[in-house]
């Protein structure tokens, strides 16, 4: 019994961070892009969905930076800059 739990702690952890990681919105994912996190959980046994848990998910609420306001780029100053 002793040898089993840790494998189905391991699956169950794999299981929640990869349903997580298809839940989380793409643009609120940290440090790489959506689909590596997919991956890394997946095929990674134990330190992708830690990896995702301390690294990748989205920030909570009230820690996140404030969403980028995404501008038209006639009243984007940098791409008018760069014309």
């Amino acid at each position: 019994m002793a040898r089993i739990v840790p494998i189905i702690v391991l699956i169950a952890l794999t299981i929640y961070c990869t349903i997580e990681v298809a839940q989380a919105p793409a643009w609120e994912v940290r440090r790489a892009p959506k689909w590596l996190w997919a991956f890394a959980v997946i095929l990674i046994p134990a330190f992708g969905p830690l990896a995702w848990l301390f690294f990748g998910r989205p920030l909570p609420p009230g820690r996140s930076n404030p969403p980028r306001v995404m501008r038209p780029p006639d009243e984007d100053d940098d791409f008018l800059r760069g014309l």
